[in-house]
């Protein structure tokens, strides 16, 4: 008995000292090794903030590229999904009135040819990037409200394109806010 007391003991030494004195100077610390000093990153536009690189924004108009749905309106602070499974009727009727608006901002498009990442939220509703596919759906949209030829338009989706994580993991990806940034700073 005496022997898993004084185990006990040390293993709440151990677990007090690496919890409450080392893991939390770790975390004071990171901010000033990561992008924007642990302030988040932010993209700027003629020397103004227009957002953060890491938290998705709403884009409704034509000439600009749309983001992925958010089941939280883009509010960083009540980060979330819908938590609505596939089968759940409401949510079909969601995704279907997503199909339907995106269909009718691009009515060269078949219901087959739209990524599922602009029908769908992400689990925290906050997701900055889309697919390249999702931004290919938009090209001609965005070149024909900014009059931008459709190779213009194309060219800056590869130029802002994100490969794979160390070129292995996960998809191709866009974000949107530095890519529409780019837009804005295009000359005809």
């Amino acid at each position: 008995m005496k022997k898993y007391i004084l185990q006990s003991i040390r293993l709440t030494a151990v677990l007090l000292v690496l919890l409450c004195i080392i893991y939390p100077l770790m975390v004071a610390f990171a901010g000033s090794f990561s992008k924007g000093g642990g302030g988040g990153e932010k993209i700027t536009q003629n020397g103004k903030v227009v957002g953060y690189a890491l938290i998705g924004q709403s884009f409704t108009k034509p000439q600009y590229f749309w983001g992925r749905p958010s089941s939280v309106g883009y509010k960083a602070d009540g980060s979330g999904g819908s938590n609505k499974g596939p089968s759940n009727p409401e949510y079909l009727k969601e995704v279907n009135s997503r199909i339907d608006s995106l269909l009718k901002y691009h009515p060269y498009l078949k219901r087959s040819d739209i990524p599922a990442d602009m029908v769908t939220a992400s689990g925290s509703g906050l997701d900055p990037d889309i697919s390249v596919e999702g931004a290919a759906i938009q090209i001609k949209r965005v070149a024909m409200n900014r009059k931008l030829s459709e190779q213009v338009v194309s060219d800056l989706v590869k130029k802002t394109a994100n490969g794979p994580l160390l070129g292995l993991f996960g998809p191709s990806t866009v974000n949107v806010l530095e890519l529409n940034v780019a837009l804005d700073n295009l000359k005809k």
